[in-house]
């Protein structure tokens, strides 16, 4: 049996399933011909997808999540689950320090039994050096990177297969509740809605780095057949660009003429993104292959089918 069929035989538990990345990663998955174990907080209505069974638990419930891991007895886990709203994290931090550290430990405790188990932690860009002086930019930065330590120490500790990937900003299809959506949103909801309140972008020279899930998704496969362990790798673009021209490149594609409110506050993630991580995923034959445009269109495509148009 050649390693691309054996590959497809194979059980993959995804987190965070029923989110963003997450249902692109059950989908994709699942067309691989691989059965795909998607952990949700609840189960979906309806009939399941092909080659996707779901599984309702609460991440933060340790022994149900060790039952659950023992049952189903995954070759592979991609954990996506956690939350990612920096505004959020501010006025709620203990809830960011739960969800993304505790569950993370939690499921590579429940793994500790399935030693050739291979995981992929989807970490952020967002991280800062845990060493004095402590300076985390925000509490949802300041959980990403005890997600980081906590998941890297375990693969030091109880010698796991840990691949920790740092996604830069994801666009593309479906829920999400990025820049970009947001944007779309908005211009959707002013098209078919009538709405005239001005869409506020908090400057126009940030500069952010943008991927599609798709091609995030494609990376992660690619880690979880043939990533180090122990290794930190960053999945993007290479590219960054303002925010003033992903906006107007929006505008353009959708034809509107949306309200937009542009605002003076200092960029703190700019330097962070710029930061070299790890591993480079060139050297395991991996590039993006969606155009921003593309990226940009299905985006805006997405929102106008929510509302009842297409572009």
């Amino acid at each position: 049996m050649d390693e691309r069929a054996s590959f497809r035989k194979r059980v993959i538990l995804i987190t965070g399933a029923s989110g963003f990345t997450g249902g692109h990663a059950c989908r994709y998955f699942a067309g691989k011909g691989l059965q795909v174990a998607a952990i949700v907080r609840k189960i979906p209505l309806g009939q399941f997808p092909e080659g996707i069974m779901y599984y309702a638990c609460d991440l933060l419930n340790k022994h149900g999540l060790e039952k659950l891991v023992q049952s189903i007895a995954p070759d592979y886990v991609l954990h996506l689950g956690g939350k990612n709203s920096v505004p959020e994290s501010w006025e709620n931090p203990l809830l960011y320090m739960e969800t993304n550290v505790l569950p993370t430990i939690y499921l590579l405790n429940s793994l500790r039994a399935l030693p050739s188990c291979r995981i992929v932690i989807a970490g952020s860009m967002a991280v800062f050096p845990l060493a004095s002086p402590f300076q985390p930019p925000h509490p949802y930065s300041l959980s990403k990177s005890l997600q980081k330590a906590a998941a890297l120490s375990w693969e030091v500790l109880f010698g796991q297969a840990v691949i920790l990937a740092e996604p830069s900003n994801l666009i593309g299809p479906g829920p999400s509740t990025g820049f970009c959506a947001l944007l779309a949103r908005h211009i959707a909801a002013c098209e078919y809605e009538g709405k005239t309140a001005s869409f506020k972008i908090s400057s126009r020279n940030a500069r952010r780095d943008f991927l599609d899930v798709r091609d995030a998704v494609k990376a992660y496969d690619l880690l979880l057949k043939k990533g180090t362990p122990g290794h930190t790798v960053t999945i993007s673009s290479g590219t960054q660009h303002t925010l003033e021209k992903i906006a107007l490149s929006m505008m353009n594609i959708a034809g509107s003429k949306a309200p937009l409110e542009w605002g003076d506050e200092p960029d703190s993630s700019v330097s962070l993104e710029l930061q070299p991580s790890g591993e480079g995923m060139a050297k395991l034959g991996w590039k993006p292959e969606i155009p921003l445009e593309t990226s940009l269109h299905d985006v805006l495509q997405h929102f106008h089918k929510r509302e009842g148009g297409a572009l």
